[in-house]
Protein backbone atom coordinates (compact mmCIF):
# COMPACT_ATOMS: atom_id res chain seq x y z
CA UNK A 1 0.00 0.00 0.00
CA UNK A 2 1.32 3.43 -0.92
CA UNK A 3 1.48 6.20 1.68
CA UNK A 4 -1.10 8.31 -0.16
CA UNK A 5 -3.48 5.36 -0.14
CA UNK A 6 -2.87 4.72 3.56
CA UNK A 7 -3.47 8.34 4.56
CA UNK A 8 -6.47 8.57 2.24
CA UNK A 9 -8.06 5.56 3.92
CA UNK A 10 -7.34 6.98 7.39
CA UNK A 11 -8.88 10.29 6.29
CA UNK A 12 -12.02 8.47 5.14
CA UNK A 13 -12.31 6.14 8.17
CA UNK A 14 -11.77 8.95 10.69
CA UNK A 15 -13.80 11.45 8.64
CA UNK A 16 -10.95 13.95 8.70
CA UNK A 17 -11.17 17.22 6.76
CA UNK A 18 -7.88 16.92 4.88
CA UNK A 19 -4.81 14.82 4.11
CA UNK A 20 -2.63 16.75 6.59
CA UNK A 21 -4.95 15.76 9.44
CA UNK A 22 -4.71 12.13 8.36
CA UNK A 23 -0.92 12.32 8.18
CA UNK A 24 -0.81 13.82 11.67
CA UNK A 25 -3.07 11.03 12.99
CA UNK A 26 -0.91 8.33 11.35
CA UNK A 27 2.31 9.80 12.70
CA UNK A 28 0.95 10.32 16.25
CA UNK A 29 -0.56 6.84 16.43
CA UNK A 30 2.47 5.02 15.04
CA UNK A 31 4.94 6.90 17.24
CA UNK A 32 2.88 6.08 20.33
CA UNK A 33 2.39 2.47 19.24
CA UNK A 34 6.17 2.15 18.77
CA UNK A 35 6.66 3.19 22.39
CA UNK A 36 4.18 0.56 23.60
CA UNK A 37 5.26 -2.50 21.58
CA UNK A 38 8.63 -4.31 21.60
CA UNK A 39 11.25 -2.88 19.26
CA UNK A 40 11.31 -6.07 17.16
CA UNK A 41 7.57 -5.92 16.51
CA UNK A 42 7.85 -2.21 15.66
CA UNK A 43 10.67 -3.02 13.22
CA UNK A 44 8.58 -5.74 11.52
CA UNK A 45 5.62 -3.39 11.29
CA UNK A 46 7.81 -0.66 9.79
CA UNK A 47 9.11 -3.12 7.19
CA UNK A 48 5.57 -3.68 5.87
CA UNK A 49 4.58 -0.01 5.69
CA UNK A 50 5.38 2.71 3.16
CA UNK A 51 8.49 4.73 3.98
CA UNK A 52 6.75 7.80 5.39
CA UNK A 53 4.68 5.71 7.82
CA UNK A 54 7.59 3.43 8.66
CA UNK A 55 9.66 6.47 9.58
CA UNK A 56 7.30 7.29 12.46
CA UNK A 57 7.92 3.84 13.95
CA UNK A 58 11.64 3.83 13.31
CA UNK A 59 12.14 7.31 14.74
CA UNK A 60 10.88 6.14 18.14
CA UNK A 61 12.68 2.80 18.02
CA UNK A 62 15.93 4.59 17.20
CA UNK A 63 15.41 7.05 20.05
CA UNK A 64 14.82 10.30 18.20
CA UNK A 65 16.12 13.23 20.21
CA UNK A 66 12.91 15.18 19.60
CA UNK A 67 10.66 12.49 21.08
CA UNK A 68 9.38 13.34 24.57
CA UNK A 69 9.48 9.65 25.47
CA UNK A 70 12.86 8.74 24.01
CA UNK A 71 14.08 5.14 24.25
CA UNK A 72 17.46 4.66 25.84
CA UNK A 73 18.06 1.13 24.55
CA UNK A 74 16.56 -1.61 22.44
CA UNK A 75 13.90 -3.43 24.42
CA UNK A 76 12.21 -6.77 24.06
CA UNK A 77 9.09 -5.43 25.82
CA UNK A 78 7.18 -2.27 25.12
CA UNK A 79 6.93 0.53 27.62
CA UNK A 80 4.10 -0.44 29.99
CA UNK A 81 1.24 2.03 29.76
CA UNK A 82 -2.53 1.81 29.51
CA UNK A 83 -5.19 3.23 27.22
CA UNK A 84 -5.37 6.51 29.14
CA UNK A 85 -1.66 7.14 28.61
CA UNK A 86 -1.88 5.94 25.00
CA UNK A 87 -4.71 8.41 24.34
CA UNK A 88 -2.82 11.22 26.07
CA UNK A 89 0.32 10.66 24.02
CA UNK A 90 -1.54 10.43 20.73
CA UNK A 91 -3.50 13.58 21.66
CA UNK A 92 -0.32 15.43 22.58
CA UNK A 93 1.37 14.48 19.33
CA UNK A 94 -1.64 15.26 17.15
CA UNK A 95 -2.70 18.40 19.03
CA UNK A 96 -6.19 16.97 19.53
CA UNK A 97 -8.46 16.05 22.41
CA UNK A 98 -8.10 12.55 23.84
CA UNK A 99 -11.51 11.53 22.45
CA UNK A 100 -10.50 12.72 18.99
CA UNK A 101 -7.11 11.04 19.32
CA UNK A 102 -8.73 7.70 20.19
CA UNK A 103 -11.14 7.95 17.25
CA UNK A 104 -8.29 8.74 14.88
CA UNK A 105 -6.00 6.05 16.36
CA UNK A 106 -8.77 3.48 15.88
CA UNK A 107 -9.01 4.50 12.22
CA UNK A 108 -5.23 4.22 11.80
CA UNK A 109 -5.22 0.74 13.36
CA UNK A 110 -8.10 -0.38 11.13
CA UNK A 111 -6.20 0.72 8.04
CA UNK A 112 -2.99 -0.93 9.32
CA UNK A 113 -4.89 -4.16 9.83
CA UNK A 114 -5.67 -4.21 6.11
CA UNK A 115 -2.21 -2.99 5.06
CA UNK A 116 0.06 -5.51 6.78
CA UNK A 117 0.06 -9.28 7.15
CA UNK A 118 -2.59 -10.80 9.40
CA UNK A 119 0.13 -12.62 11.34
CA UNK A 120 1.86 -9.36 12.18
CA UNK A 121 -1.34 -7.68 13.33
CA UNK A 122 -2.06 -10.72 15.49
CA UNK A 123 1.40 -10.29 17.01
CA UNK A 124 0.73 -6.58 17.61
CA UNK A 125 -2.53 -7.53 19.33
CA UNK A 126 -0.75 -10.04 21.55
CA UNK A 127 1.75 -7.48 22.88
CA UNK A 128 -0.86 -4.84 23.67
CA UNK A 129 -2.79 -4.75 26.94
CA UNK A 130 -6.53 -5.50 26.66
CA UNK A 131 -7.63 -1.87 26.93
CA UNK A 132 -5.45 -0.71 24.01
CA UNK A 133 -6.19 -3.93 22.07
CA UNK A 134 -9.84 -2.79 22.02
CA UNK A 135 -8.83 -0.15 19.45
CA UNK A 136 -7.98 -2.89 16.95
CA UNK A 137 -10.62 -4.22 14.55
CA UNK A 138 -12.90 -6.63 16.43
CA UNK A 139 -11.33 -9.73 14.87
CA UNK A 140 -7.89 -8.78 16.27
CA UNK A 141 -9.14 -7.33 19.57
CA UNK A 142 -10.46 -10.72 20.63
CA UNK A 143 -7.29 -12.61 19.68
CA UNK A 144 -5.25 -11.34 22.64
Amino acid sequence: MRYEELTGQVQAHAELPDRQSAERAVRATLETLAERIPDGVADHLAAQLPGEAAEALRRVVAGDETSPHRRAETRSHGEPFDLTTFAGRVAWRSHASEDTALREATAVLEVLDAAVSPELMTKVGHVLPPDIRELLPSSRATEG
